[in-house]
């Protein structure tokens, strides 16, 4: 008998310290990044991202598309994301998190000083495969996409190693 509540009790607790751990990602949006993210020797990557077509991803939809989730779903990280989101608005187009991940666990300065910690937190570091999840056939305007010439395109400083 003292077996079985011991083992149960074992069973609970690690059920209990598995709950507790679980992550809990969601979006936060751009402007949380841009507290860190908008430092001229650092790179300014918020200005980057928001001078960009990402940012103003929502600009190009017109009509009916603008509520379509087929073309939400790539113009939009919190129409693609609704149930992960925490502050963003669907209206930021494709933010920052569409490429790096949901940010409200990663997003602290003593977390995202460690890529390693940062990633088992939820950082992304965006490649070929995640951008063509949208820049694909799927799109009524996809006219091709060259990884190479768009990535230059978007590219900006990883403030780590400034």
């Amino acid at each position: 008998m003292n077996y079985r509540k011991l083992m149960f009790l074992l069973g609970l607790a690690l059920m209990i310290s598995s709950v507790a751990f679980a992550q809990n990602y969601k979006y936060i949006g751009a402007d949380k990044c841009k507290m860190c993210h908008n430092k001229p020797n650092k790179g300014e990557q918020y200005n980057k991202w928001a001078e960009g077509p990402h940012a103003n991803a929502m600009e190009s939809l017109k009509g009916a598309d603008a509520e379509n989730p087929k073309c939400l779903k790539c113009h939009s990280t919190a129409a693609a994301h609704p149930d992960m989101v925490a502050s963003i608005k669907v209206e930021e187009g494709v933010s920052c998190e569409s490429c790096h991940g949901p940010g409200s666990i990663y997003k602290s300065a003593g977390i995202m000083k460690n890529r390693k910690l940062a990633m088992s937190k939820g950082l992304i570091i965006p490649d070929e495969q995640l951008c063509r999840t949208c820049h694909n056939e799927e799109s009524p305007t996809f006219k091709g996409f060259n990884y190479e010439e768009y990535v230059a395109k978007i590219a900006h400083d990883d403030p780590t190693t400034n």
